[in-house]
């Protein structure tokens, strides 16, 4: 166990001195933007959009992975622009940090691009925030959709540059008809009021009803505001940070993967010690995918949630289709929404995108 410890600390460190200098020198050059408390709108995507597929975290483990995600682009009925740096690689990154964001950058600026997907997650988005040019970014709203680890991006450009981003399927994947219904009545027909991440329709019978995808309440009522959150992990790694997302009378979405309850428990319990959790209008969980105690002497997910919220006393519920599942929904980050819990229902009161 002590070489355990020993070993996680070297990495740390090491970590640290790689990238210190140029993370805060960035971070420096990198003053906040005042976003506007009704973010703009980015433009609906329509068949024939052109796409900018980039990789800001890590990179599939196999080139024919890329070609799979742009053939997943081009069956939503999309035009398709790569990367310049789309297909390098170094060790657990996609690439330097300073090609991984001007690729970010480049599809921004670039007027012929409509919106722009995430190859996948992973990690190494955190690295490049300072290196993003926000001003620049701010004048080209449109649509950017990933989750996981893209969760640092959509916190920082929202925040920064005043649009809607959205936490949503990476092109890594195939949609499920589930996620296809979900991608087009946010992103490409969108109406409003309309609800979105309510559990797949379950056909049961006498002695057959829904397990996997159950609403959980944990405190009774309504609330409206903003929408804000994604993977639990990456937002407890932007605080006190320049690019910490504003909890205050938002609707905070939560999800994450491959944590144990007592990982869990950490962060929650970081983000109330820090006041953040306080803040929020609401909290809202999502999907917490194979994040079960390893042990056998552990509190369950639930019960770190009714620990960590029922204290709040804002309205609480768990078991949207957001995070780490095939079916997944469309967030709107820094869209208007309401909780019911009552119902389980959030629903989106305008339309995320013109």
């Amino acid at each position: 166990m002590s070489h355990l410890i020993h070993s996680r600390r070297r990495f740390m460190q090491m970590g640290a001195a790689l990238g210190v200098g140029t993370l805060a020198a960035g971070a420096a050059s990198a003053a906040p933007r005042a976003a506007a408390d009704a973010p703009r709108r980015p433009k609906r995507l329509a068949e024939g959009a052109t796409i900018g597929l980039v990789a800001p975290a890590s990179n599939a483990g196999e080139d024919e992975e890329i070609r799979f995600a742009a053939d997943v682009v081009a069956s939503l009925g999309f035009r398709l622009k790569m990367g310049k740096h789309l297909f390098k690689r170094r060790h657990y990154l996609a690439g330097d940090d300073a090609d991984r964001a001007a690729d970010l950058n480049a599809m921004f600026a670039d007027d012929s691009v409509d919106g722009i997907f995430a190859l996948r997650g992973g990690y190494g988005c955190a690295r490049i925030l300072p290196l993003l040019d926000y001003d620049m970014i701010a004048a080209h709203p449109k649509v950017l959709m990933g989750y996981s680890d893209i969760t640092a991006l959509l916190a920082a450009i929202t925040g920064r540059c005043g649009f809607t981003t959205f936490h949503g399927p990476i092109a890594r994947q195939n949609f499920s008809d589930y996620t296809l219904a979900e991608f087009r009545k946010v992103l490409m027909q969108p109406e409003a009021p309309v609800v979105i991440g309510a559990p797949p329709p379950f056909e049961g019978r006498p002695g057959l009803v829904e397990k996997t995808n159950r609403i959980t309440r944990f405190h009774p009522g309504r609330a409206r505001g903003p929408l804000m959150g994604g993977n639990l992990s990456l937002l407890v790694r932007l605080l006190g940070t320049p690019y910490e997302p504003d909890f205050r009378g938002r609707i905070l979405l939560l999800e994450d993967v491959n944590e144990e309850p007592y990982r869990i428990d950490g962060m929650l319990t970081h983000l109330w010690l820090a006041g953040k959790l306080q803040q929020a209008a609401a909290v809202v969980f999502g999907k917490f995918t194979d994040c079960e105690s390893e042990g056998g002497n552990s509190f369950s997910i639930e019960e770190v949630i009714a620990q960590r919220c029922l204290p709040l006393k804002v309205p609480c519920m768990r078991g949207l289709m957001m995070g780490h599942v095939e079916d997944q929904t469309v967030v709107p980050i820094g869209a208007e929404a309401e909780l019911d819990v009552e119902a389980g229902t959030l629903t989106l009161l305008q339309p995320a995108v013109t």
